[in-house]
């Protein structure tokens, strides 16, 4: 029997034991070091937090002020007036329920149909070789750096001539060309995709759209996941789109019931107006809240193999 009975064996040691080890192992300095670089980094990310929190605080806080402590001005604290401008808002006929739902419907459409054409023309670039490939995936890479901006006067004429307008059908239907997913999920595809999977589907006889839907897509969860959040997000607040086309009120979607508190009615009640822009991100942060890790996954979801 050893004299040594402090000694312990490698596989005796706990989690804790190791790690004081390795800690005793490095150098003063550099511990000091990584502690002060680790500091430095909380600070930064602490900072950067609240100057992008701090903004949709204030319109809280302003929900819940009347108009005449707004107008006194800026305040950290909520005070007691949020029930009162929600019901200003009741008041004033503001349509959120329907606004609420018209934003629902068209969010989820547009987003369903950009992520199963998206995928599909993406698909395409990856388990087929034809003539202008190149040209049209360069065209594409084109379109996601052409501003959305430029074509509404040719696409507002587009849709008053075939008489869509007033309608959501053209805040839904483009969705379908959609570069910025494509470009997403072929990303996705180069480094995820595999080949030897699809041709033993061809080899049992399946066709290349059931093969589609049932092999490939099913394998896309993380990628559809982390792009339905981003397309929700992005259709949700599209305000300048319904704005060129919707003119009916009962038509209109949430982003634009702030078009509603400008007028002279509204304009008034600064509270009110408050409320209802809050009312319009809310839904967006609980996405965010609920949905986070997919968002932070798909940063880098086509940096390499799962």
């Amino acid at each position: 029997m050893s004299n040594d009975t402090n000694v312990m064996a490698p596989e005796a040691l706990t989690e804790s034991q190791i790690h004081k080890l390795a800690k005793k192992q490095v150098p003063l300095k550099k511990r000091v070091k990584h502690t002060a670089v680790t500091t430095v980094i909380y600070i930064c990310c602490v900072l950067m937090a609240i100057v992008c929190l701090l903004p949709l605080w204030l319109l809280f806080v302003d929900a819940t002020r009347a108009t005449t402590q707004i107008n006194q001005g800026m305040s950290l604290v909520p005070s007691r007036y949020l029930i009162t401008n929600f019901n200003s808002l009741i008041e004033y006929d503001m349509p959120l329920v329907s606004a609420f739902f018209n934003s629902v419907l068209i969010s989820f459409c547009s987003t369903a149909l950009s992520l199963y054409f998206s995928t599909l023309t993406a698909y395409s670039f990856v388990a087929y070789r034809y003539k202008g490939q190149k040209v049209i995936w360069s065209i594409i890479l084109i379109l996601m750096m052409i501003p959305g901006q430029l074509s509404m006067i040719g696409f507002y004429k587009l849709v008053v001539d075939l008489g869509m307008y007033d309608t959501y059908w053209p805040l839904i239907i483009p969705a379908i060309a959609g570069p910025g997913a494509v470009f997403f999920f072929k990303q996705y595809f180069d480094a995820n995709f595999s080949k030897e999977m699809v041709e033993a589907a061809r080899i049992d006889g399946s066709s290349e759209f059931r093969t589609f839907n049932l092999v490939v897509l099913p394998t896309l969860a993380p990628a559809l996941a982390t792009n339905a959040i981003f397309g929700i997000v992005s259709s949700w607040n599209n305000y300048m789109g319904p704005l060129m086309l919707i003119s009916s009120t009962e038509k209109y979607t949430f982003p634009m019931i702030s078009q509603l508190i400008k007028t002279d009615r509204y304009s008034t009640d600064l509270g009110a107006m408050a409320l209802a822009v809050f009312l319009t991100i809310l839904p967006l942060l609980i996405v965010y809240a609920c949905f986070s890790r997919f968002i932070i996954r798909g940063v880098a979801i086509g940096g390499g193999k799962e």
